[in-house]
Order: structure tokens, then sequence, then C-alpha cells
């Protein structure tokens, strides 16, 4: 892979930044894995990404001065579904300026689906559901990638925001308006306080519901006979600051989020400033690769978010060293190139994830660390919020100007 040289005053920089990570973790396993501290920094192979920048230029506004609305979709697999890649880079971004947190966004209720829920978050539910992943899908999926099938009006869900993974200054996340996705001839109620219902009004996305206080828990129910297709809720409140969506499905390739024919259309509730591309792991499980399929696939998905947002900026991540059998996966430079290549032809950044981790062979250094799961694909809670981690401090350093 080509490695670009690095000034060394950039150098110096990068490697103060991480001292942000060093106070996350223990000195001692992240000096093991982190060989070379400047490969953590944001690129622009196009050699400017004006998109890029104008997101660097709200968030800094909304940093500083608070008056700015910020927008990110982190897309990928199971690295994204498991929250705490994501929920880590959500906290250290919302936590900079107090009362930043611009609402919490999509959720879907994994318990319907007999899944894991992210760790921001908790999901419970009764009663007889079905489930469709966009792996294979069998109804109309939307941005989650997922649906939980309610069969009768015994079927509920619950979605709490108190996170699994609390630290100190924890952001806590409230909401009073509610979109809940999905169809069908059943009717959605929300459960309040007490025995009080509260029913909505029909919109573009399923049913909308205005709440009347703020809160960071909700119980829907269902009325009347037939099905309901649920597709997650849109969690919102009226104020400006960062919304970080999450949205990941174990198993997902980019041809898998291609099948999620309402995906373009629910985006439309987030019009994100900035999309974090870090699907590809699930791409090269297999020996059967093909970088152009790739990077098709990778353009209609760029394509469909331009005409949501046509100044979108785009983020691609990349893949981390990973094991296929016995040894390295040798697909994951190709994959890196690519998603370069990429980074170059939508004049977008480029985060190269897999030298971060330190190449070829790291994922095993990582696991003697313990921030990697002995299948050497996935990594361990420590070693997704250390990425969270990473992923701020390359932000924070990329270039302004």
């Amino acid at each position: 892979m080509r490695r670009l040289s690095m000034p060394i005053k950039t150098a110096s920089a990068a490697l103060a930044l991480c001292f942000s990570a060093l106070l996350q973790c223990s000195a001692a396993p992240l000096r093991r894995v982190l060989s070379d501290p400047s490969c953590n920094r944001v690129q622009y192979p196009a050699g400017d990404s004006p998109d890029f920048r104008c997101f660097l230029s709200a968030w800094d506004s909304l940093r500083y001065w608070g008056n700015a609305d910020v927008r990110i979709l982190h897309v990928g697999g199971s690295h994204v579904q498991a929250g705490s890649w994501s929920d880590r880079l959500r906290s250290r971004m919302v936590s900079q300026r107090y009362g930043s947190d611009g609402g919490r966004g999509l959720v879907f209720p994994f318990a319907a689906a007999q899944t894991n829920t992210p760790v921001s978050y908790t999901s419970t539910a009764s009663g007889e559901w079905e489930s469709s992943r966009c792996l294979h899908p069998d109804v109309p999926l939307g941005l989650s990638g997922m649906a939980a099938i309610a069969r009768d009006t015994s079927c509920r869900v619950a979605i709490d925001l108190l996170p699994r993974e609390a630290f100190l200054h924890q952001p806590r996340y409230v909401f009073d308006s509610v979109e809940v996705l999905g169809g069908g001839s059943m009717e959605p109620v929300l459960l309040l306080q007490g025995r009080d219902t509260l029913r909505g009004t029909p919109s573009a996305y399923g049913y909308h519901f205005s709440l009347p206080y703020y809160t960071d828990w909700l119980q829907l129910c269902f009325c009347g006979k037939g099905r309901y297709t649920l597709r997650g809720f849109y969690l919102d409140k009226p104020a400006s600051g960062i919304t970080l969506v999450e949205s990941g499905v174990n198993g997902a390739t980019t041809q898998a989020w291609l099948r999620c024919e309402l995906w373009e259309k629910e985006l439309q509730l987030l019009r994100p400033d900035l999309v974090i591309f870090s699907i590809g792991i699930n791409d090269i499980q297999g020996n059967n690769f093909d970088p152009e399929r790739f990077k098709a696939n990778y353009r209609e998905l760029v394509r469909r978010v331009k005409r949501v947002n046509p100044h979108c900026a785009f983020l691609f991540t990349g893949v981390n060293d990973s094991w296929l059998r016995h040894g390295p996966n040798p697909y994951g430079p190709q994959v890196q190139k690519a998603c370069e290549q990429l980074a170059k032809e939508f004049r977008g950044a480029f985060w190269d994830f897999y030298s971060v981790m330190g190449g070829e062979g790291s994922m095993a250094v990582w696991q003697e660390a313990g921030f990697a799961q002995p299948d050497k694909v996935h990594f361990t809670p420590a070693g997704y919020r250390l990425l969270g981690d990473l992923l701020f401090d390359a932000l924070q350093s990329a270039p302004r100007k």
C-alpha cells in the first residue's frame, strides 16, 4: 500500500493527540497496538475536500460558539451494530460543549429481532415477532437495514437510552419527538407514564408522535388487527447540536445495504453533513472479493446520499486487519486501496483504519493486548472504545485549510 510522507510538525501533532486515547486506556497495551501513531490522521487523496472542510467548519462553530447543527451517519456491519465505536465518537464530540446534544436519532428494537442491541441503549420486546435483515430482506427495509414484524397486538417493544457502558461525564440523551418508521394494518401506540397512551398522526415514514415532555424512554404497543413492520424509531428534539446515528447490521456487505429500498427516503430524516462509511469487512469474508464490484456498490451508496444532500462529506475508513481461516486476510490491503480511490474520486476523506492498527498481522497484537476477540475479526468493548478515541483524535487534527 502506498504510504504518504508526513511533515515532522504534523507527525508531532498526531503523536500529541494520541495522548487523548492514552488517558482512556492502560498506557502499556496501547503502546503495543499503536506502533506508528502518525498514521492516525485524516487524508484528502484528491488533495482537498471542500465538503469535508465545510463539515469541520460547522463542527468547530458548534464547539466554540454553539451555533451550528451537525448531523453524522456511521454505516457498517457488526463493528457498528455493536455500538461502542460510534457511541464513543458521539460521546467525545457531544462532551466538548455542554448542551450540544442535537438529538439521538435512529434507534432500532434489536431485541424484537433477537440480536444484539448497541451498548448505547437497551431494547426489550414481548410477544411474537418476525424479523428481516438487509442480507436477505423479505420486506422493504430502510435506514436501519432491519425490520421487526409484529404479528398481533400482544407485541410490545421498549427503548431505554440509558447506556449499558456508562462512564464519567456520560451525555444524557432525551427526546420529545418520535417518528415510528414502518407500516402495516395495525396502528402503533405509545404507552406513557402510568397507564396513559398517546396516538400519533400518519406521516411519510409511518407515524409521528409529539410527546408532552422530554424523556429518555419509550414503549410501543399496537391496536387493530393484522401485522405491522417496524423499521425503527427516529428520536429528536428541537435543539441544535450533534446528532450521530449508527446504522449497523451484523454481516452486512455493500451489496446488502443496496437492498434497502427505503434507505434513501428515510435518510431524509437525518440529512447528514457527514457519512462515515465503514462497510467492507464482510465483503472480504470469502475467496471471491472483487474490488471493482466493491467500488461500484459504494458509488451507488454515495449517489443515494448525494440525492439527499448534494454537499454531504464522506469519510471512508476501509477495514481492520483480520484473519481468514488461519492467517491474515489477504484482501485487507485491496479494500484500503479501493477506499482511498473512492475518497479521491468523490473528493472525500480517508482514514486508513488498516494502517492505524499496524497493518498485516496486527490483529493478533490487538488480541494479545485485550483489544480484539479470539476470532481476530471483531474487537472487544475496550477495542471499540479505542477506535472511537482514535477516530475522534483524527477528526480533531484534520486539515482545515
